[in-house]
């Protein structure tokens, strides 16, 4: 293992397009960008993801480590986007999703520039210029009027950040009882924004697979970024596997058990995982599914 891990050659477009040939959908596809982060000794461990929607997890595609502490910078962001329409074309993504970390004049124009529609959170207090009334204000203005739990999208196009766009949000009420907005800054077709913006937690359960509710990666303690990266490429077909062994066994076999809060007692990804597990360790698999199938690209 040692020597595999120094020594052994893993390209990342070769997990990439293996993972990619085994989705079953391969068009339409809402990619979700974001990062997630730990702490080892003095080192910091920090990854930009780009991942897939599908049903309750994002599936990780592309990933770059960044050499650094804090957000990604526009050109990282770019370059991870670039690499994927280099590799799988760009008529394949619907659209792409982020958190206000997300956000800035060059990296959005280089979305509206190459046409690639995005559902992006904002910060309360950016500004916004309005060219029906000629005039530059905070852009949770144009909420504050609404209901709690009203969603509303703003006909004209806006400029934020210097960057041409539409906008849309909604109001809420913090746990502090405090108003609190989710103001989402879109290429176009602002009227679904909301329900696009609610398929980025995917990605949320994505990290929880890799850490805390799955593999436990950082408690690896490898902090060698090359090793790191092969760690992660085999971790990424780790997950996906699990994920198709439970989605399988979930339709066909054994349905998750739903409970009263009507939450399902572990995910589609835990499922598997638990699954396989038990097929390797104990060498008896009582529901006599053909594991490797799932590692099939036909």
């Amino acid at each position: 293992m040692q020597r595999f891990m120094a020594d052994f050659d893993l390209p990342m477009m070769l997990i990439s397009k293996f993972i990619f040939n085994i989705l079953p959908c391969k068009n339409d596809l809402i990619l979700v960008l974001d990062r997630t982060n730990w702490k080892f000794g003095n080192s910091n461990i920090n990854i930009l993801m780009l991942g897939i929607c599908y049903k309750n997890i994002a599936i990780p595609i592309i990933f770059k480590i960044l050499d650094k502490r804090g957000s990604s910078d526009t050109l990282e962001r770019i370059g991870l986007v670039k690499q994927f329409i280099y590799w799988f074309g760009k008529d394949c993504i619907d659209c792409l999703l982020s958190d206000r970390e997300f956000i800035g004049e060059n990296w959005l124009g280089f979305l509206n520039d190459n046409r690639i529609r995005y559902h992006i959170r904002s910060r309360n207090n950016f500004k916004v210029f309005c060219f029906d009334k000629n005039e530059e204000k905070p852009v949770f203005w144009l909420f504050n009027r609404l209901k709690i739990g009203e969603f509303y999208h703003h006909p004209k196009i806006v400029k934020i950040n210097g960057v041409l766009c539409y906008v849309s949000g909604t109001k809420s009420l913090r746990r502090d009882g405090k108003l609190d907005f989710l103001i989402l800054i879109s290429f176009s077709k602002p009227e679904q924004s909301l329900e696009y913006y609610k398929k980025r937690g995917q990605v949320e359960s994505l990290f929880k697979a890799f850490k805390s509710s799955g593999f436990n990666i950082e408690n690896t303690h490898v902090t060698d970024q090359k090793r790191l990266k092969k760690l992660f490429l085999i971790v990424m077909i780790a997950l996906v596997w699990c994920y198709k062994i439970g989605d399988f066994i979930d339709e066909n076999i054994k349905p998750i058990k739903i409970k009263k809060h009507q939450r399902r007692v572990f995910s589609v990804f835990k499922y598997g995982l638990n699954s396989l597990n038990n097929i390797l360790i104990s060498n008896f698999n009582k529901m006599n599914i053909n594991i490797l199938q799932f590692m099939s690209c036909t």
